[in-house]
């Protein structure tokens, strides 16, 4: 079975304890997208998250372009940036895709989840075949890891 990696959503990383997101599973397992970690600035903890950021790079920027132009014009589920919402989501499912994209050639990569509590992110997940899930689902399958390491 390949080992599961975890791009978290702000609605997810904000329900772990401190305790959890400084542990070595958080560390070995789980990854924040540049646009998350400016949204968790406020964080106590915040500088700690820079060791699992997930750089933006020209790739995930041309993939944060495909993912964007599979939305229908005027819908503002994934992104309203008018409204000020959901600027990391389309980044979430781009770097999922990046990830997923850079480790494919091994035998046996892993397999990247995105964590979110925001029905757009999974349903767009869905739709490019990218494996997501709840924060509620994450925990319940994390149970245990969090103090083994």
């Amino acid at each position: 079975m390949n080992e599961e990696m975890y791009f978290l959503d702000n609605n997810a990383l904000s329900h772990l304890t401190r305790a959890q997101r400084s542990s070595a599973y958080f560390r070995e397992r789980c990854r924040l997208p540049s646009e998350v970690l400016h949204e968790a600035m406020g964080y106590p903890d915040a500088e700690a998250f820079e060791a699992v950021e997930y750089t933006t790079t020209s790739s995930v920027l041309e993939l944060v372009r495909a993912v964007m132009e599979t939305e229908r014009e005027g819908d503002t589920a994934l992104l309203n940036l008018y409204a000020n919402k959901g600027a990391a989501d389309p980044m979430i499912i781009a770097c999922a895709l990046d990830a997923t994209r850079e480790t494919a050639a091994l035998l046996f990569g892993p397999t990247w989840i995105v964590v979110s509590n925001d029905n757009a992110v999974r349903a767009k997940a869905r739709e490019l075949e990218v494996e997501s899930c709840t924060r509620e689902e994450f925990l319940s399958r994390t149970r245990g890891e969090w103090d083994a390491r």
